[in-house]
């Protein structure tokens, strides 16, 4: 039996998965915000308990706001900052007693769309974060694929291709680099061009409900759905996948697969783009699923 762990910003999850990748157990506690050692040691009695109600010793995968650097075997790229600079997996194989494989959150999630979800049967998977971040994970024949950097699928963080001339140089983001594609496809980027547009701040659905009786609701999401053809267009130019999986809170508007896959040609390097954008079968189980799934042979 597989346990993952999704080690969140505000929350912790642990499940465990069955042989037919079924749910034998799922609980919750909250992250410790800002407190490496009582992370480890929430992780560390969240797995415990649920062997304990499981009877019996399984593989534990863990998925994480960043990744382990190749370079100095520390955490980087997390933004619970509290984890960046420490070595993780090693602590928390101290801490069980074993060997546990941790990945990137948006690769947990492309591993479990790809295992058993809205990409199974599918060779090349990109699996694409639309939320409070951007980010994108890639799984091929079944196996995430990391790079030598632990960097392969971050989507997110390359710049908006083909701007327009209002969407030079870009708004600055988080990483030091300004219009990276997450400062243009990501839930608080939504809201804040629109604020910008309109003097409102509204959530994306709530754009979303506006957009029938609202020229400027209609053409936030035009904007958007303009921008997310680029992005994909240019990733679809480099990797090609089967199918790409759409996760995150803005993964919930629906117009998204009627009307991106329609602008991609005006983008691809090809004469026709028969790319499947679909939506995530797994929702906010995605992650902790996917860890789980990091051992696929337990």
């Amino acid at each position: 039996m597989r346990i993952g762990v999704d080690l969140g910003g505000t929350k912790i999850e642990v499940a465990a998965l069955d042989e037919a990748g079924a749910f034998a157990l799922r609980e919750r506690a909250s992250s410790p915000v800002g407190n490496y050692e009582a992370t480890v040691g929430t992780i560390k009695t969240l797995v415990d308990s649920a062997e304990q109600k499981l009877a019996r010793r399984c593989t534990v995968g863990i998925g994480i706001p960043g990744t382990i650097s190749p370079a100095t075997g520390l955490v980087k790229n997390a933004n619970s900052t509290w984890l960046n600079g420490r070595p993780l997996d090693r602590d928390l194989e101290a801490a069980l007693g074993r060997q546990v494989r941790i990945a990137n959150d948006a690769n947990c999630f492309a591993l479990s769309e790809a295992a058993d979800g809205a990409g199974k049967d599918h060779r090349v998977v990109f699996g694409v974060i639309l939320g409070t971040g951007v980010g994108g994970g890639i799984v091929v024949d079944g196996k995430v694929l990391t790079g030598p950097n632990a960097i392969a699928g971050e989507w997110g963080h390359n710049p908006l291709p083909w701007p327009g001339d209002s969407e030079r140089s870009g708004p600055p983001c988080y990483c030091g680099k300004s219009g990276c594609i997450e400062t243009w496809l990501s839930g608080p980027a939504m809201t804040g061009h629109f604020k910008q547009a309109t003097g409102q701040t509204l959530a994306p659905m709530a754009i979303a409900a506006q957009a029938p009786t609202s020229v400027a609701a209609e053409s936030a999401l035009m904007d958007y759905e303009e921008r997310l053809a680029k992005a994909l267009a240019h990733l679809i130019n480099i990797l090609d996948p089967n199918i790409v999986v759409l996760g995150g809170g803005l993964s919930n508007l629906d117009r998204l697969y009627a009307n991106v896959p329609s602008l991609l040609a005006k983008y691809a390097f090809s004469d026709a783009i028969s790319t499947p954008i679909v939506k995530n079968r797994w929702g906010d189980s995605g992650g902790v699923r996917g860890a789980a799934w990091l051992w696929p042979d337990p």
